[in-house]
């Protein structure tokens, strides 16, 4: 990787000025409490105003007490966990206010303020189990109608800049107070309450490492006071970084977009197989300009050590994230010695700061990993929390590039770091989250994916919370199943990539593309088929070879880069889609039973050679699945039908049905069931096993 030219270039990458969304039209017949929504939909569907899950809204309503009928004063407030772009009325948590207020006469003093958390279910207004946010006293003892606590990477940028408060000052006068950092809680929102009595007239508090909080009279002027103050913070960054590198300049030119793909593909699956812990992990990979620009530059090196200042940052990402040197990215001695150096770093730091009463130590290894001329690649227990690390990092590099401009990035203490990350109260909020699915931390790929066993497997799959990537060579298909997927399960589940099975350089790209989404592999479905039916002195060479292709040199290529993704993690499950047809003989389809035949046997090789490695083969063997089938609604119906003298419609599905054992119908959701069994741990101790999904044929037994 060459370094560029010392020549310093300015960086076009400048903040985003927003500007007010406000429509009079669509909030005139909303109630207040639609308004206080209304207000904090707009605030958080808006990235330049707020981060996912970051920052939170509030009002002050008149509402009827439910036992004595009064007017009384509620405090509505985000609730925790919520996210102000995408939740509904139900995110908020409802609180007397004046119960809420009088919590004060209990509090103790910082020493204790946590305990005051424990007050806030007394406040609870009309049993609403919403629990309220540790913010909410930055919210409740302001005397405002309409309070705003946002995190927009302009504003951290000045409030982690060692001149940020000089330039609070220069961008607003005396109308933005300036607090030092304070951990959130009781004690800062008793500071910024008697900071904002000794400073009338004030629109709002920036908080040192942390944000900025402000207000407004009725729903509309607190909005506009927060993307007003936002904008004047962002037009005055982007002067100081106009026609100026950031950075220190550049230091390391970005590779080709094609080869920053495949150095992300090879790279990713060895340090997930690197990672220690009980369950796996799903990464995520970015090159936009942000990462590029940043490990890319001079001081990426120093900047990346100080670590991300925001607690809404480094709750995702870690304190610090993983350098690695792109020169020695092919020595796995080094990238095994950095993975420890790291989980080391890690828990000296745990050992420095931790006291008595902490949590134990978290997972040590790194979240976020960042090579200069590549980008950005983060991991985490699923393929959302993933995503959401890379792009809490792409705000902390935003934050680094505008706090340098104004007199230098500044990071938090590290013991105010651990505190913030061990806190009780973020500990209690992780133990209250629901159990991970069995399959959460799985990366599942399956061809002919977007047919009827294909799909129901990877819906079966995906509903215990796998990532799953399809891979069909019908584009249009595949195209419509994964968008279904997505409406139902989420986009951030499931990938798609169009590939003939047949096609050495296909299939390499599709695990590629697999290895770059998700970050490795741990489930194979080698599920892509053909079948055919014809006398053996009426099968053309081209039809036989047509069947080998697919079942047999397709199952090859695709099982062999399956291994190649599994082995540095030293585990994984492959499952071979076989056919009753594989063990029984059928008449007038010698080529599509006899490939099936050698697939089966392709699955018995493979998990006698790969069962050193840690990884499973076992096959399933479907019989007569008709519904929801493309190969079925072609000539094989047709020529199957023939076959057995019977109508090619409900007849031959009656046909199927009465010969198997049981009489009854095999679906596609009934092999993915089988699928999901060899997929899972249930069976981690089986490999090169069959199981027959046929409703019962004698013909089939294995044994």
């Amino acid at each position: 990787m060459n370094d560029v030219s010392p020549t310093a270039t300015a960086s076009a990458l400048l903040f985003a000025v927003p500007t007010s969304r406000w429509s009079d039209t669509d909030a005139a017949a909303k109630s207040p409490e639609d308004l206080l929504l209304y207000r904090s939909n707009l605030l958080g569907s808006d990235l330049t105003v707020t981060n996912f899950g970051g920052g939170n809204t509030s009002a002050k309503l008149d509402a009827r007490d439910p036992l004595t009928g009064e007017t009384v004063k509620v405090l509505w407030v985000k609730g925790s966990g919520g996210d102000i772009g995408s939740m509904k009325l139900d995110g908020f948590a409802t609180l007397y206010l004046d119960k809420f207020r009088a919590t004060e006469a209990l509090y103790r003093g910082v020493e204790h303020e946590d305990e005051m958390v424990g007050y806030l279910p007394h406040c609870t207004f009309n049993l609403n189990p919403r629990a309220a946010s540790i913010d909410t006293p930055l919210h409740g003892l302001l005397p405002f109608a309409h309070v705003d606590h946002v995190h927009p990477d302009a504003i951290i940028a000045l409030a982690a800049s060692a001149g940020g408060e000089t330039a609070t000052r220069e961008i607003w006068g005396g109308q933005i107070g300036w607090l030092p950092w304070k951990r959130p809680g009781f004690e800062l929102g008793v500071q910024i309450r008697d900071y904002v009595a000794k400073t009338p007239g004030l629109r709002g508090v920036m908080l040192a490492g942390h944000g900025i909080i402000c207000w407004g009279e009725d729903a509309k002027a607190a909005y506009e006071n927060t993307i007003a103050l936002i904008a004047d913070a962002a037009r005055y960054l982007n002067g100081r970084l106009a026609g100026k590198p950031a950075f220190g300049g550049p230091r390391v030119a970005p590779l080709p977009a094609d080869e920053r793909a495949a150095v992300a593909a090879s790279l990713m699956p060895r340090l997930r197989g690197l990672m220690t812990g009980a369950r796996g992990k799903v990464g995520h990979f970015s090159d936009d300009a942000e990462a590029l620009e940043f490990v890319g530059s001079k001081d990426f090196l120093r900047l990346a050590a100080i670590g991300t200042s925001c607690p809404d940052h480094f709750l995702r990402t870690k304190i610090a994230p993983l350098t690695l040197d792109p020169a020695k990215l092919d020595d796995e001695a080094y990238l095994a010695q950095a993975l420890a150096d790291y989980r080391d770093g890690y828990a000296g730091y745990y050992s420095r700061c931790a006291g008595p009463r902490d949590p134990a130590m978290r997972d040590p290894n790194p979240v976020v990993v960042l090579v200069p001329g590549v980008g950005r690649i983060t991991f985490a227990a699923d393929k959302t929390t993933a995503r959401l690390a890379g792009e809490f990092y792409g705000n902390a590099i935003n934050v680094m590039r505008g706090a340098e401009a104004i007199g230098g990035y500044v990071g938090l203490p590290e013991q105010e770091a651990f505190d913030i990350e061990y806190w009780a109260l973020e500990e209690a909020k992780l133990q209250r989250m629901p159990r991970p699915k069995p399959m959460v931390g799985k990366v599942a790929l399956v061809t002919g994916g977007a047919g009827g066993i294909g799909a129901a497997t990877a819906a079966r799959l995906m509903a215990d919370g796998a990532c799953v990537m399809l891979v069909d060579r019908d584009a249009g298909v595949l195209e419509e199943v994964k968008a279904g997927f997505q409406k139902q399960y989420g986009k951030d589940l499931v990938r798609s990539a169009v590939c003939d099975v047949t096609d050495e350089a296909q299939v390499i790209a599709a695990f590629a593309a697999c290895a770059r989404e998700f970050g490795g592999l741990d489930v194979f479905v080698a599920n892509a088929g053909i079948a055919s039916s014809a006398p053996i002195e009426e099968t053309t060479v081209a039809l036989w070879t047509k069947n080998y292709d697919v079942l047999a040199l397709g199952y090859f290529l695709t099982s062999r880069e399956a291994i190649k993704l599994m082995k540095p993690q030293k585990n994984g499950s492959i499952v071979f889609i076989g056919s009753k047809n594989g063990l029984a003989a059928a008449t007038g389809a010698a080529a599509y039973a006899s490939a099936k035949a050698a697939a089966l046997h392709l699955a018995r090789c493979l998990a006698l050679e790969c069962a050193p490695m840690g990884i499973r083969v076992n096959s399933v063997n479907p019989d007569a699945v008709i519904r929801g089938s493309r190969i079925w609604d072609g000539d094989w119906r047709k020529e199957r039908a023939g076959a057995h003298g019977v109508d090619p419609g409900a007849e031959l599905e009656e046909h199927y049905r009465k010969r198997s054992m049981l009489k009854r119908d095999v679906l596609p959701e009934d092999v993915a069931e089988a699928v999901f069994f060899f997929a899972s741990e249930a069976s981690a101790k089986s490999t090169g096993n069959m199981l027959n999904v046929d409703a019962g044929n004698a013909q089939a037994f294995t044994r």
